[in-house]
């Protein structure tokens, strides 16, 4: 595949930023576009890095972009970055201008790890419109949702800034976003975490919520923990999925 190191200037962030992004190495088009978040200690890169994405997607007529997400939770804060208008909104429009991509909701799907497992299923939630599918990895599932002890928390002052006051049942919590989305419009989900994984509980919970409410959605929980290993593995499962869901 081609690989272009991309570089842009976001409105939403007042800055420039970029995305590493993976293109079919035949031309033509128009390709579906897989929006592929990384974790909260990573940058754009790190896919291209830690895993081998490249040849995972080799032969599959899908565009991959992979944008850098700070540590903003893909989250517009409530003072602070816009990461989900700039992600979600611009850069997605910004890739429709520049890349010969299938401009439509069936057209784009998301996936990501841990901190991206919650983005991803943030995008789609948020823009059921405009994202068809999504997968979480070891997903940050309960992040908005549950009570944080600020006192205890070592992100706390972080994580303060972009949740703001009385954030449970709001824009950032996916419980909420989720019960939201009108049944006609609900994305593919697919929800995978480690059984050694730190964030099992609140990936079995949340998957208990979506059963609670009838939102249809794939859960599976496979050996592995919290690392590179475990998702380089299972991003493979997301690539499947998202290839069954939109006829690739």
């Amino acid at each position: 595949m081609a690989w272009c190191d991309f570089h842009y200037s976001s409105q939403a962030l007042g800055k420039q930023t970029g995305a590493n992004i993976l293109l079919p190495e035949n031309g033509g088009g128009p390709f579906p576009v897989l929006y592929l978040l990384h974790g909260l200690s990573d940058d754009q890169t790190m896919w291209m890095r830690r895993s081998s994405i490249e040849r995972h997607v080799e032969g599959v007529p899908l565009i991959v972009v992979m944008p850098d997400g700070g540590r903003g939770f893909y989250s517009d804060a409530a003072e602070g970055a816009r990461y989900l208008t700039a992600l979600a909104e611009e850069l997605v429009e910004r890739i429709d201008r520049t890349f010969p991509t299938q401009a439509t909701r069936a057209g784009r799907c998301v996936a990501g790890l841990s901190m991206g497992g919650y983005g991803a299923a943030k995008f789609a939630l948020t823009y059921p419109d405009r994202f068809s599918a999504a997968v979480s990895h070891s997903g940050a599932l309960a992040w908005g949702h549950k009570a944080l002890n600020w006192d205890a928390n070592s992100n706390a002052a972080e994580w303060h800034r972009i949740l703001g006051e009385a954030y449970i049942g709001g824009k950032n919590d996916l419980y909420a976003l989720a019960a939201k989305v009108s049944p006609d419009l609900r994305p593919a989900l697919r929800i995978d975490c480690g059984v050694d994984d730190f964030l099992i509980a609140d990936n079995r919970e949340f998957h208990a919520h979506l059963e609670s409410i009838a939102f249809p959605h794939e859960y599976q929980e496979h050996p592995g923990g919290h690392d590179w290993r475990y998702w380089d593995t299972h991003i493979q499962d997301s690539i499947a999925f998202f290839r069954r869901e939109m006829g690739l």
